[in-house]
């Protein structure tokens, strides 16, 4: 499985250009292996990022900008969708991986397990995302 993140590195846009940092610096220090494909330098990369955003994410003017981020030739999402999966510790998920985090933190706290809180969540973000959530809700909702 790769991880594709698309961005732009000619990008005039600070805010653009700090987004795809954010991405970049975020699966580096988590040691995910990922692919950088700079869609100003293969209008036939570019092109495929746009035909393989889905439609109901496609944005009402324009076209989607970067990063844009895929595991293989799924959609995971824009950087709202990766921001709000950061924020919410689903990251892993979010990129369709199986997740790490939990396992460093137990070994970090011993006798103790944590769990990340719930958070709400955009309905634009992917299925996994929200999966994720509504299953840790229901395991809350059962251990209390």
């Amino acid at each position: 499985m790769v991880i594709r993140v698309f961005i732009a590195s000619s990008s005039g846009s600070v805010a653009i250009k700090k987004r795809q940092q954010d991405v970049v610096r975020f699966l580096e220090a988590n040691r995910i292996d990922f692919e950088e494909v700079d869609i100003t330098m293969s209008e036939e990369q570019r092109q495929w990022m746009y035909k393989n955003i889905p439609e109901e994410r496609q944005p009402a003017q324009g076209n989607p900008l970067p990063p844009q981020i895929f595991s293989d030739d799924q959609y995971c999402g824009d950087y709202d969708c990766f921001f709000e999966a950061k924020e919410s510790n689903t990251v892993f998920s979010f990129l369709g991986l199986k997740p790490r985090l939990a396992s460093k933190l137990q070994a970090r706290v011993p006798g103790k397990t944590l769990h990340p809180g719930p958070k709400v969540i955009n309905s634009s973000c992917s299925v996994a995302v929200l999966l994720e959530n509504i299953l840790f809700q229901a395991w809350r909702g059962g251990c209390m």
